[in-house]
């Protein structure tokens, strides 16, 4: 089999990976500390915007719309958005970014299947292509949704004084 022809099974199996080995990920990430908090030359995320992210960020490929046990991408355009959506898309970016991040490193096995200029040629796009926009995207939506949360809890936080204040039964 040629270089070229293992590396595309080696892909193949990287990206069926990909989804089992995100579910098997913990549950909690700390989108404050590093790596995941925003690192000042992104400027909570802004810098993403340069890029024009909000133009192809849409046009990349959702997993969450193939596979139903994945965690929907998007809240719901109803308003009626909780804290608690808010801080699962959160940790679904932490999670995102590391099995992408992941998937990266293990990209580097491209170079030992097919060594010189083509395994180079496909770790660049696998990396370039398959990867880094993902880990963009979360870079860019982890701030906005951290600043969504907090706001959410506050106001349901305001809701639940202000409902305990005008029950009668207190």
């Amino acid at each position: 089999m040629s270089g070229f022809w293992r590396c595309v099974v080696y892909a193949v199996v990287l990206a069926l990976a990909a989804h089992p080995l995100g579910q098997a990920l913990p549950r909690r990430f700390h989108p404050e500390r590093p790596p995941f908090r925003p690192w000042k030359w992104e400027k909570n995320g802004r810098i993403y915007s340069r890029l024009g992210i909000e133009k192809w960020k849409k046009l990349v490929p959702d997993m969450s719309r193939l596979l139903p046990d994945m965690v929907k991408k998007e809240l719901p355009g109803s308003g009626a958005v909780t804290a608690a959506q808010a801080d699962t898309l959160v940790q679904e970016t932490c999670r995102a970014e590391v099995v992408h991040t992941a998937s990266c490193l293990l990209g580097l096995a491209f170079l030992r299947l097919w060594p010189g200029a083509g395994g180079a040629a496909v770790l660049a796009v696998w990396v370039l292509l398959a990867n880094l926009p993902f880990m963009v995207i979360q870079r860019y939506n982890r701030p906005r949704l951290v600043r969504l949360a907090a706001l959410l809890r506050k106001r349901e936080q305001k809701k639940g004084d202000t409902s305990a204040r005008t029950d009668t039964d207190l």
